[in-house]
Protein backbone atom coordinates (compact mmCIF):
# COMPACT_ATOMS: atom_id res chain seq x y z
CA UNK A 1 0.00 0.00 0.00
CA UNK A 2 1.05 3.09 -0.65
CA UNK A 3 -0.22 6.89 0.45
CA UNK A 4 0.73 10.45 -0.26
CA UNK A 5 0.44 12.49 3.03
CA UNK A 6 -0.11 16.07 1.18
CA UNK A 7 -3.81 16.13 1.49
CA UNK A 8 -3.28 15.83 5.21
CA UNK A 9 -0.21 17.67 6.36
CA UNK A 10 -2.22 20.81 6.36
CA UNK A 11 -3.92 19.90 9.30
CA UNK A 12 -1.22 20.60 12.05
CA UNK A 13 0.45 17.81 13.87
CA UNK A 14 1.07 19.99 17.01
CA UNK A 15 1.37 17.20 20.27
CA UNK A 16 0.40 20.44 22.46
CA UNK A 17 -3.23 20.59 22.61
CA UNK A 18 -5.22 23.63 23.63
CA UNK A 19 -7.54 24.06 26.81
CA UNK A 20 -11.39 22.98 26.40
CA UNK A 21 -13.73 25.33 27.72
CA UNK A 22 -14.33 22.70 30.23
CA UNK A 23 -11.14 21.78 31.61
CA UNK A 24 -9.02 23.35 33.53
CA UNK A 25 -6.02 23.48 30.97
CA UNK A 26 -3.03 23.22 33.73
CA UNK A 27 -3.28 21.37 36.79
CA UNK A 28 -1.47 21.68 39.97
CA UNK A 29 1.92 19.83 40.46
CA UNK A 30 0.43 17.61 42.96
CA UNK A 31 0.19 14.91 41.62
CA UNK A 32 -0.47 12.43 44.03
CA UNK A 33 -3.45 14.54 45.70
CA UNK A 34 -5.65 15.97 42.78
CA UNK A 35 -7.79 14.94 39.88
CA UNK A 36 -7.67 17.69 37.49
CA UNK A 37 -7.49 17.49 34.00
CA UNK A 38 -3.82 17.95 32.67
CA UNK A 39 -2.83 19.07 29.31
CA UNK A 40 -0.36 16.14 28.40
CA UNK A 41 1.70 15.68 25.42
CA UNK A 42 3.41 12.36 23.67
CA UNK A 43 7.09 11.82 24.25
CA UNK A 44 8.68 12.76 21.02
CA UNK A 45 9.32 9.34 20.22
CA UNK A 46 8.06 6.04 21.34
CA UNK A 47 10.17 3.20 22.20
CA UNK A 48 7.32 0.06 22.88
CA UNK A 49 5.32 1.04 20.20
CA UNK A 50 8.20 2.42 18.19
CA UNK A 51 7.68 5.79 16.40
CA UNK A 52 10.31 7.56 15.42
CA UNK A 53 11.28 11.26 17.09
CA UNK A 54 10.81 12.63 13.45
CA UNK A 55 7.94 11.11 11.11
CA UNK A 56 5.76 8.14 11.66
CA UNK A 57 5.68 4.76 10.15
CA UNK A 58 3.92 3.21 7.98
CA UNK A 59 3.03 -0.43 6.10
CA UNK A 60 5.42 -2.66 8.23
CA UNK A 61 7.52 -5.63 6.12
CA UNK A 62 8.47 -7.82 8.92
CA UNK A 63 11.32 -10.38 8.28
CA UNK A 64 12.95 -12.65 10.64
CA UNK A 65 16.98 -12.69 9.82
CA UNK A 66 18.27 -16.43 10.91
CA UNK A 67 21.44 -15.12 10.22
CA UNK A 68 21.62 -12.45 13.10
CA UNK A 69 18.53 -14.14 15.18
CA UNK A 70 16.31 -11.03 14.93
CA UNK A 71 13.20 -9.45 13.29
CA UNK A 72 13.79 -6.64 10.75
CA UNK A 73 11.04 -4.68 10.49
CA UNK A 74 11.03 -2.55 7.42
CA UNK A 75 8.46 0.60 7.17
CA UNK A 76 7.55 3.52 4.71
CA UNK A 77 8.85 6.25 6.35
CA UNK A 78 6.78 9.18 6.57
CA UNK A 79 7.15 13.12 7.47
CA UNK A 80 4.47 16.12 7.31
CA UNK A 81 6.80 17.99 4.15
CA UNK A 82 6.73 14.57 1.90
CA UNK A 83 7.63 15.53 -1.63
CA UNK A 84 5.01 15.35 -4.10
CA UNK A 85 6.36 12.41 -6.31
CA UNK A 86 9.32 11.41 -4.41
CA UNK A 87 8.47 9.99 -0.71
CA UNK A 88 8.18 7.10 1.34
CA UNK A 89 11.57 5.36 1.41
CA UNK A 90 11.90 2.25 3.15
CA UNK A 91 13.47 2.47 6.75
CA UNK A 92 13.18 -0.11 9.49
CA UNK A 93 14.23 -1.23 12.90
CA UNK A 94 15.35 -4.66 14.27
CA UNK A 95 14.47 -6.17 17.77
CA UNK A 96 14.52 -9.97 19.51
CA UNK A 97 11.48 -9.33 21.16
CA UNK A 98 8.85 -7.15 19.39
CA UNK A 99 8.95 -4.58 22.55
CA UNK A 100 12.62 -2.62 22.09
CA UNK A 101 13.74 -1.65 18.79
CA UNK A 102 16.86 -0.27 17.69
CA UNK A 103 16.91 1.88 14.31
CA UNK A 104 18.37 0.47 11.21
CA UNK A 105 17.65 4.32 9.77
CA UNK A 106 17.02 4.15 5.95
CA UNK A 107 17.37 1.04 3.87
CA UNK A 108 16.15 1.81 0.59
CA UNK A 109 15.94 5.09 -0.78
CA UNK A 110 12.99 6.42 -3.24
CA UNK A 111 14.63 7.53 -6.70
CA UNK A 112 16.14 10.98 -7.13
CA UNK A 113 13.97 12.06 -9.87
CA UNK A 114 9.97 12.51 -10.16
CA UNK A 115 10.12 10.56 -13.73
CA UNK A 116 11.87 7.08 -12.33
CA UNK A 117 9.07 4.33 -11.46
CA UNK A 118 10.09 4.03 -8.12
CA UNK A 119 9.97 7.97 -7.37
CA UNK A 120 7.74 6.95 -4.25
CA UNK A 121 8.25 3.77 -2.65
CA UNK A 122 5.17 1.24 -1.80
CA UNK A 123 4.66 -1.53 0.24
CA UNK A 124 6.41 -5.01 -0.25
CA UNK A 125 8.73 -7.70 1.92
CA UNK A 126 12.10 -9.21 2.16
CA UNK A 127 12.73 -12.75 1.88
CA UNK A 128 16.56 -14.12 2.22
CA UNK A 129 17.51 -17.14 -0.54
CA UNK A 130 19.94 -19.64 1.18
CA UNK A 131 21.71 -21.16 -1.71
CA UNK A 132 22.77 -17.92 -2.68
CA UNK A 133 23.21 -15.74 0.04
CA UNK A 134 21.38 -12.98 -0.93
CA UNK A 135 18.22 -10.71 0.93
CA UNK A 136 15.74 -9.60 -1.66
CA UNK A 137 13.22 -6.40 -1.08
CA UNK A 138 10.30 -6.94 -3.28
CA UNK A 139 8.52 -3.54 -3.35
CA UNK A 140 6.08 -1.47 -5.57
CA UNK A 141 7.66 1.31 -7.36
CA UNK A 142 4.79 4.11 -7.73
CA UNK A 143 4.79 6.87 -10.07
CA UNK A 144 1.80 8.77 -11.36
CA UNK A 145 4.07 9.94 -14.08
CA UNK A 146 4.74 6.61 -15.40
CA UNK A 147 3.16 4.31 -18.03
CA UNK A 148 2.34 2.30 -15.21
CA UNK A 149 1.37 3.92 -11.82
CA UNK A 150 2.42 0.87 -9.72
CA UNK A 151 5.22 -1.70 -10.94
CA UNK A 152 6.34 -4.82 -8.81
CA UNK A 153 10.48 -3.99 -8.38
CA UNK A 154 13.54 -5.52 -6.16
CA UNK A 155 16.22 -5.02 -4.68
CA UNK A 156 19.22 -7.17 -3.54
CA UNK A 157 21.63 -6.88 -0.68
CA UNK A 158 24.52 -9.90 0.66
CA UNK A 159 24.08 -8.66 4.00
CA UNK A 160 20.99 -7.02 4.97
CA UNK A 161 22.90 -3.69 5.12
CA UNK A 162 23.86 -2.80 1.51
CA UNK A 163 21.44 -2.44 -1.21
CA UNK A 164 21.42 -2.72 -4.97
CA UNK A 165 18.08 -1.80 -7.00
CA UNK A 166 17.53 -4.43 -9.44
CA UNK A 167 16.82 -1.67 -12.56
CA UNK A 168 16.33 -3.99 -14.92
CA UNK A 169 13.46 -6.07 -13.53
CA UNK A 170 10.31 -5.50 -12.81
CA UNK A 171 6.91 -6.81 -12.92
CA UNK A 172 4.37 -5.09 -14.65
CA UNK A 173 0.51 -5.61 -14.08
CA UNK A 174 -0.40 -4.11 -17.73
CA UNK A 175 2.05 -6.99 -19.39
CA UNK A 176 -0.47 -9.60 -17.54
CA UNK A 177 -3.87 -8.36 -18.06
CA UNK A 178 -3.49 -6.28 -14.61
CA UNK A 179 -4.39 -2.57 -13.66
CA UNK A 180 -1.95 -0.16 -14.64
CA UNK A 181 -2.57 1.80 -11.46
CA UNK A 182 -2.90 -1.07 -8.59
CA UNK A 183 -0.76 -3.16 -8.40
CA UNK A 184 1.08 -3.50 -5.76
CA UNK A 185 1.90 -5.16 -2.28
CA UNK A 186 4.07 -7.85 -3.45
CA UNK A 187 4.36 -11.02 -0.73
CA UNK A 188 6.83 -13.41 -1.46
CA UNK A 189 6.51 -17.12 0.57
CA UNK A 190 7.61 -20.62 -0.33
CA UNK A 191 5.43 -23.53 0.13
CA UNK A 192 6.34 -27.52 0.61
CA UNK A 193 7.60 -28.28 -2.49
CA UNK A 194 10.19 -25.80 -2.78
CA UNK A 195 8.62 -23.07 -4.76
CA UNK A 196 8.61 -19.15 -4.41
CA UNK A 197 5.21 -17.71 -4.63
CA UNK A 198 4.32 -14.04 -5.01
CA UNK A 199 1.46 -12.60 -4.56
CA UNK A 200 0.43 -8.95 -6.03
CA UNK A 201 -2.59 -6.76 -5.08
CA UNK A 202 -4.08 -5.78 -8.19
CA UNK A 203 -8.23 -4.23 -8.79
CA UNK A 204 -10.17 -6.58 -7.27
CA UNK A 205 -7.83 -9.43 -7.92
CA UNK A 206 -4.72 -11.14 -6.29
CA UNK A 207 -1.95 -12.28 -9.10
CA UNK A 208 -0.11 -15.36 -8.43
CA UNK A 209 3.59 -15.52 -10.25
CA UNK A 210 5.89 -18.61 -9.21
CA UNK A 211 9.97 -18.96 -9.27
CA UNK A 212 12.34 -21.40 -8.32
CA UNK A 213 15.26 -19.31 -7.65
CA UNK A 214 14.05 -15.64 -6.91
CA UNK A 215 15.18 -14.60 -10.07
CA UNK A 216 12.81 -15.05 -12.92
CA UNK A 217 9.09 -15.19 -11.85
CA UNK A 218 6.41 -16.82 -14.19
CA UNK A 219 2.85 -15.88 -14.30
CA UNK A 220 0.42 -18.16 -12.95
CA UNK A 221 -3.09 -16.57 -12.90
CA UNK A 222 -4.93 -15.06 -10.18
CA UNK A 223 -7.82 -14.84 -7.45
CA UNK A 224 -10.29 -13.17 -6.31
CA UNK A 225 -10.42 -10.82 -3.39
CA UNK A 226 -13.57 -10.01 -1.35
CA UNK A 227 -16.48 -9.67 -3.07
CA UNK A 228 -16.38 -5.84 -4.23
CA UNK A 229 -13.60 -4.77 -1.99
CA UNK A 230 -10.00 -4.23 -2.80
CA UNK A 231 -7.66 -5.75 -0.65
CA UNK A 232 -3.80 -5.03 0.33
CA UNK A 233 -0.84 -5.94 2.37
CA UNK A 234 -1.13 -9.53 1.54
CA UNK A 235 0.74 -12.18 3.95
CA UNK A 236 0.79 -15.74 3.68
CA UNK A 237 2.10 -18.39 5.64
CA UNK A 238 1.95 -21.60 7.07
CA UNK A 239 1.67 -22.38 10.95
CA UNK A 240 1.22 -25.43 12.33
CA UNK A 241 -0.78 -27.70 10.19
CA UNK A 242 -2.64 -24.55 8.71
CA UNK A 243 -2.27 -21.96 5.94
CA UNK A 244 -3.04 -18.43 6.50
CA UNK A 245 -3.93 -15.37 4.23
CA UNK A 246 -3.82 -12.03 6.21
CA UNK A 247 -5.01 -9.07 4.50
CA UNK A 248 -6.30 -5.40 5.05
CA UNK A 249 -9.66 -4.32 4.27
CA UNK A 250 -9.59 -1.03 3.35
CA UNK A 251 -8.53 0.63 0.41
CA UNK A 252 -12.50 2.53 -0.92
CA UNK A 253 -13.77 1.06 1.89
CA UNK A 254 -12.92 2.38 4.93
CA UNK A 255 -16.15 1.11 6.73
CA UNK A 256 -14.67 -1.97 6.66
CA UNK A 257 -11.19 -1.05 7.38
CA UNK A 258 -9.49 -3.60 9.28
CA UNK A 259 -7.21 -6.47 9.51
CA UNK A 260 -8.59 -9.79 8.66
CA UNK A 261 -8.09 -13.20 7.59
CA UNK A 262 -8.96 -16.52 5.98
CA UNK A 263 -7.29 -20.49 7.12
CA UNK A 264 -7.44 -23.64 4.96
CA UNK A 265 -5.39 -26.37 5.24
CA UNK A 266 -3.57 -25.40 1.98
CA UNK A 267 -2.61 -22.69 0.19
CA UNK A 268 -4.59 -24.07 -2.93
CA UNK A 269 -7.65 -24.52 -0.26
CA UNK A 270 -7.17 -20.74 1.02
CA UNK A 271 -7.40 -19.78 -2.11
CA UNK A 272 -10.63 -20.63 -2.61
CA UNK A 273 -11.21 -19.46 0.40
CA UNK A 274 -12.61 -15.69 -2.03
CA UNK A 275 -14.70 -17.28 -4.16
CA UNK A 276 -17.28 -17.46 -1.36
CA UNK A 277 -16.20 -15.41 1.54
CA UNK A 278 -19.17 -15.33 3.43
CA UNK A 279 -19.33 -19.29 3.53
CA UNK A 280 -15.52 -19.44 4.45
CA UNK A 281 -14.96 -16.66 7.78
CA UNK A 282 -13.37 -18.26 10.02
CA UNK A 283 -15.19 -19.83 12.71
CA UNK A 284 -13.99 -17.51 15.33
CA UNK A 285 -17.19 -15.22 15.64
CA UNK A 286 -15.88 -12.08 14.28
CA UNK A 287 -15.34 -12.76 10.42
CA UNK A 288 -11.55 -12.96 10.45
CA UNK A 289 -11.20 -9.28 11.95
CA UNK A 290 -8.38 -9.69 13.78
CA UNK A 291 -8.49 -6.00 16.02
CA UNK A 292 -9.45 -2.62 15.70
CA UNK A 293 -9.45 0.13 13.24
CA UNK A 294 -6.87 1.71 14.80
CA UNK A 295 -4.27 -1.77 13.81
CA UNK A 296 -3.94 -1.29 9.87
CA UNK A 297 -1.49 -2.69 7.29
CA UNK A 298 -0.70 -6.07 9.66
CA UNK A 299 2.48 -8.40 7.79
CA UNK A 300 2.95 -10.81 10.32
CA UNK A 301 7.32 -12.99 10.64
CA UNK A 302 8.17 -15.92 12.85
CA UNK A 303 11.35 -16.87 14.78
CA UNK A 304 10.44 -20.78 13.98
CA UNK A 305 8.68 -20.75 17.75
CA UNK A 306 6.75 -17.61 17.92
CA UNK A 307 5.15 -15.81 14.90
CA UNK A 308 4.40 -11.79 15.56
CA UNK A 309 2.59 -9.23 13.79
CA UNK A 310 3.31 -5.69 13.09
CA UNK A 311 0.61 -2.99 12.05
CA UNK A 312 0.24 0.86 12.58
CA UNK A 313 -1.80 2.76 14.96
CA UNK A 314 -2.72 5.75 12.94
CA UNK A 315 -2.09 9.39 14.08
CA UNK A 316 -5.33 11.65 14.89
CA UNK A 317 -5.15 15.63 14.31
CA UNK A 318 -7.31 18.34 15.73
CA UNK A 319 -6.07 21.58 17.51
CA UNK A 320 -7.10 19.77 21.12
CA UNK A 321 -6.85 16.45 22.26
CA UNK A 322 -10.29 16.14 22.69
CA UNK A 323 -10.62 17.20 19.00
CA UNK A 324 -8.18 14.42 17.96
CA UNK A 325 -9.49 11.30 19.73
CA UNK A 326 -13.03 11.61 18.26
CA UNK A 327 -11.52 13.04 14.84
CA UNK A 328 -12.06 9.54 12.90
CA UNK A 329 -15.02 10.41 10.63
CA UNK A 330 -18.07 8.13 10.45
CA UNK A 331 -16.56 4.96 9.36
CA UNK A 332 -12.90 4.92 9.86
CA UNK A 333 -9.30 6.35 10.50
CA UNK A 334 -8.83 10.32 8.02
CA UNK A 335 -4.51 9.56 8.84
CA UNK A 336 -2.31 7.41 7.54
CA UNK A 337 0.99 6.06 9.21
CA UNK A 338 1.80 6.07 13.24
CA UNK A 339 3.47 3.96 15.60
CA UNK A 340 4.26 0.54 14.75
CA UNK A 341 2.20 -1.86 17.10
CA UNK A 342 3.22 -5.89 17.79
CA UNK A 343 0.69 -8.57 18.34
CA UNK A 344 1.49 -12.20 18.88
CA UNK A 345 -0.45 -14.36 16.93
CA UNK A 346 -2.87 -17.00 19.04
CA UNK A 347 -3.37 -20.36 16.99
CA UNK A 348 -6.22 -22.21 18.67
CA UNK A 349 -6.81 -25.80 17.81
CA UNK A 350 -9.65 -25.33 15.81
CA UNK A 351 -7.33 -23.24 13.73
CA UNK A 352 -8.78 -19.77 14.40
CA UNK A 353 -6.10 -16.78 15.22
CA UNK A 354 -6.61 -14.31 18.21
CA UNK A 355 -4.04 -11.38 19.06
CA UNK A 356 -2.50 -11.55 22.55
CA UNK A 357 0.29 -10.01 24.84
CA UNK A 358 3.65 -9.82 23.37
CA UNK A 359 5.67 -11.64 26.33
CA UNK A 360 8.57 -9.34 26.12
CA UNK A 361 6.61 -5.95 26.20
CA UNK A 362 4.57 -7.27 29.43
CA UNK A 363 8.14 -7.63 30.91
CA UNK A 364 9.08 -4.35 29.92
CA UNK A 365 6.29 -2.78 32.43
CA UNK A 366 8.39 -4.26 35.74
CA UNK A 367 7.83 -1.11 38.10
CA UNK A 368 4.86 -1.77 40.38
CA UNK A 369 2.65 1.57 41.53
CA UNK A 370 0.81 2.34 44.16
CA UNK A 371 -2.85 2.19 43.52
CA UNK A 372 -4.49 4.75 44.90
CA UNK A 373 -8.96 5.17 44.83
CA UNK A 374 -9.38 9.22 44.59
CA UNK A 375 -12.92 9.02 44.08
CA UNK A 376 -15.51 6.80 44.33
CA UNK A 377 -19.50 7.36 43.44
CA UNK A 378 -22.37 5.44 44.94
CA UNK A 379 -22.41 1.79 44.48
CA UNK A 380 -18.66 1.28 44.35
CA UNK A 381 -16.90 -0.26 47.16
CA UNK A 382 -13.05 -0.34 47.02
CA UNK A 383 -11.09 -2.99 49.79
CA UNK A 384 -7.74 -2.98 48.34
CA UNK A 385 -7.10 -3.86 45.27
CA UNK A 386 -10.66 -5.32 44.79
CA UNK A 387 -13.20 -2.92 43.88
CA UNK A 388 -16.93 -4.07 43.74
CA UNK A 389 -19.47 -2.00 41.22
CA UNK A 390 -22.94 -2.08 40.96
CA UNK A 391 -25.30 -0.25 38.88
CA UNK A 392 -23.95 2.95 37.06
CA UNK A 393 -20.76 3.11 39.33
CA UNK A 394 -16.82 4.05 38.92
CA UNK A 395 -13.96 4.64 40.91
CA UNK A 396 -11.21 6.99 39.97
CA UNK A 397 -8.10 6.08 40.32
CA UNK A 398 -4.67 8.11 40.90
CA UNK A 399 -2.84 9.87 37.70
CA UNK A 400 -0.76 6.93 34.84
CA UNK A 401 2.77 8.03 33.66
CA UNK A 402 4.00 8.11 29.94
CA UNK A 403 4.26 3.99 29.68
CA UNK A 404 1.36 2.08 31.87
CA UNK A 405 0.28 -1.54 32.23
CA UNK A 406 -3.31 -1.86 33.78
CA UNK A 407 -4.05 -5.03 34.51
CA UNK A 408 -7.57 -6.61 36.38
CA UNK A 409 -10.45 -9.79 36.55
CA UNK A 410 -13.88 -8.82 35.98
CA UNK A 411 -16.61 -10.92 37.10
CA UNK A 412 -20.01 -10.12 36.31
CA UNK A 413 -22.65 -11.18 38.01
CA UNK A 414 -24.92 -11.81 35.22
CA UNK A 415 -24.95 -12.77 31.79
CA UNK A 416 -25.40 -9.21 30.59
CA UNK A 417 -23.88 -6.81 33.14
CA UNK A 418 -22.21 -3.72 31.14
CA UNK A 419 -18.73 -2.98 32.15
CA UNK A 420 -15.46 -0.79 31.41
CA UNK A 421 -12.85 1.36 32.04
CA UNK A 422 -12.02 4.75 31.63
CA UNK A 423 -9.17 6.99 30.63
CA UNK A 424 -8.06 10.93 30.71
CA UNK A 425 -10.51 11.16 33.42
CA UNK A 426 -11.08 14.27 35.61
CA UNK A 427 -12.44 14.10 39.24
CA UNK A 428 -16.23 15.57 40.30
CA UNK A 429 -17.43 18.44 38.48
CA UNK A 430 -14.34 18.82 36.53
CA UNK A 431 -15.27 15.63 34.46
CA UNK A 432 -17.00 17.37 31.55
CA UNK A 433 -15.09 14.65 29.03
CA UNK A 434 -12.92 11.20 29.56
CA UNK A 435 -12.62 8.67 27.40
CA UNK A 436 -14.28 4.38 27.70
CA UNK A 437 -13.81 1.66 26.56
CA UNK A 438 -16.64 -0.73 27.11
CA UNK A 439 -17.48 -4.06 26.97
CA UNK A 440 -20.95 -3.78 25.70
CA UNK A 441 -23.73 -7.04 26.04
CA UNK A 442 -24.57 -7.15 22.54
CA UNK A 443 -26.87 -10.13 23.68
CA UNK A 444 -27.00 -12.91 25.95
CA UNK A 445 -23.76 -14.78 24.11
CA UNK A 446 -21.54 -11.56 22.86
CA UNK A 447 -19.62 -9.02 23.65
CA UNK A 448 -18.48 -5.83 22.04
CA UNK A 449 -15.74 -3.20 22.70
CA UNK A 450 -17.18 -0.25 21.98
CA UNK A 451 -15.25 3.19 22.25
CA UNK A 452 -16.77 6.17 23.70
CA UNK A 453 -16.22 10.08 24.59
CA UNK A 454 -18.29 10.05 28.34
CA UNK A 455 -18.56 12.69 30.84
CA UNK A 456 -21.49 15.85 30.66
CA UNK A 457 -20.00 16.88 27.43
CA UNK A 458 -19.12 13.82 25.48
CA UNK A 459 -20.71 12.59 22.61
CA UNK A 460 -21.09 8.94 23.50
CA UNK A 461 -20.28 6.59 21.26
CA UNK A 462 -17.74 7.09 18.72
CA UNK A 463 -19.25 4.98 15.29
CA UNK A 464 -15.53 5.23 13.54
CA UNK A 465 -13.61 3.28 16.31
CA UNK A 466 -15.91 1.08 17.69
CA UNK A 467 -14.34 -2.56 18.13
CA UNK A 468 -14.16 -5.81 18.52
CA UNK A 469 -16.97 -8.46 19.28
CA UNK A 470 -16.14 -11.83 21.01
CA UNK A 471 -18.04 -14.82 22.73
CA UNK A 472 -19.28 -13.85 26.64
CA UNK A 473 -16.68 -16.08 28.57
CA UNK A 474 -18.96 -19.04 30.24
CA UNK A 475 -17.74 -18.35 33.35
CA UNK A 476 -18.34 -14.67 33.02
CA UNK A 477 -14.53 -13.91 34.22
CA UNK A 478 -12.46 -11.22 31.45
CA UNK A 479 -9.13 -10.79 32.68
CA UNK A 480 -7.84 -7.62 30.93
CA UNK A 481 -4.55 -5.92 30.36
CA UNK A 482 -3.87 -2.64 28.80
CA UNK A 483 -0.88 -1.69 27.55
CA UNK A 484 -0.35 2.49 27.40
CA UNK A 485 2.81 4.32 25.00
CA UNK A 486 2.46 7.86 25.12
CA UNK A 487 -1.21 7.81 22.82
CA UNK A 488 -1.05 4.25 22.06
CA UNK A 489 -3.41 1.90 24.10
CA UNK A 490 -3.84 -1.54 23.17
CA UNK A 491 -6.36 -3.80 25.18
CA UNK A 492 -6.10 -7.67 25.36
CA UNK A 493 -9.22 -9.82 26.71
CA UNK A 494 -8.72 -13.36 27.62
CA UNK A 495 -6.41 -14.31 24.45
CA UNK A 496 -9.80 -13.98 22.60
CA UNK A 497 -9.67 -10.46 21.68
CA UNK A 498 -7.39 -7.02 21.05
CA UNK A 499 -8.28 -3.71 21.07
CA UNK A 500 -5.97 -0.94 19.58
CA UNK A 501 -6.73 2.64 19.77
CA UNK A 502 -4.73 5.89 19.96
CA UNK A 503 -5.96 8.04 22.88
CA UNK A 504 -4.52 11.26 23.47
CA UNK A 505 -3.85 12.33 26.92
CA UNK A 506 -3.45 9.37 28.96
CA UNK A 507 -0.17 10.49 30.79
CA UNK A 508 -0.26 12.64 34.00
CA UNK A 509 -4.32 12.09 34.14
CA UNK A 510 -6.39 9.76 36.49
CA UNK A 511 -8.49 6.34 34.85
CA UNK A 512 -11.34 4.81 36.27
CA UNK A 513 -13.11 1.01 36.47
CA UNK A 514 -16.68 1.45 35.61
CA UNK A 515 -19.95 -0.54 35.61
CA UNK A 516 -22.52 0.76 33.41
CA UNK A 517 -25.40 -2.35 34.35
CA UNK A 518 -25.66 -4.90 36.91
CA UNK A 519 -22.99 -5.90 39.47
CA UNK A 520 -19.40 -6.64 38.87
CA UNK A 521 -16.23 -7.58 40.95
CA UNK A 522 -13.11 -6.28 39.83
CA UNK A 523 -9.54 -8.11 41.82
CA UNK A 524 -5.86 -8.35 41.08
CA UNK A 525 -6.68 -4.60 40.04
CA UNK A 526 -2.59 -3.46 39.17
CA UNK A 527 -0.84 -0.56 37.33
CA UNK A 528 2.90 -0.89 36.29
CA UNK A 529 5.54 1.57 34.62
CA UNK A 530 8.64 1.58 33.32
CA UNK A 531 11.34 4.59 32.88
CA UNK A 532 11.63 5.67 29.15
CA UNK A 533 15.54 5.05 27.93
Amino acid sequence: MIFSSIAVTLAALSLTACSDDNFSPDADKDWAGTTSFFNSTDEKGFDTYYQPAVGRCGDPMPFYDEKTDDFKVLYLQEYDNNGTYNYHPIWGVSTKDGANYESMGEVLPTATSDKEQDAALGTGCAVYDEQSGTYYIYYTGHNPKCESTEVVMRATSPDMKTWTKDNAWSLKGMDYGYSKTDFRDPQVFKTEDGTWHMVIASTLKFAEFTSTDLKTWQHTGSFNMVWDRQLECPDIFKMGNYWYFVYSEGYRSDWSRKVKYFVASSFEDLKKCFNDPGANWPKDGHEGVLDSRAFYAGKTASNGTDRYIWGWCPYRTGSTIFEKNINVGADGEPNWSGALVCHKLIQHSDGTLTLGEVPAISAKYDKPQDLKAMEQSEGATVNGSTVSLSGNSHVLFNRLGNHNKISFTVKTAGNTDKFGFSLVRAGGDEDGKHYSIVINPENDQTRKINFEEQGKDGIGFVRGIDGYNFARPADNTYHVTVYTDNSVCVVYINDVACYTNRIYGIQKNCWSLDCYDGQVTVSEVKVMQYKSI
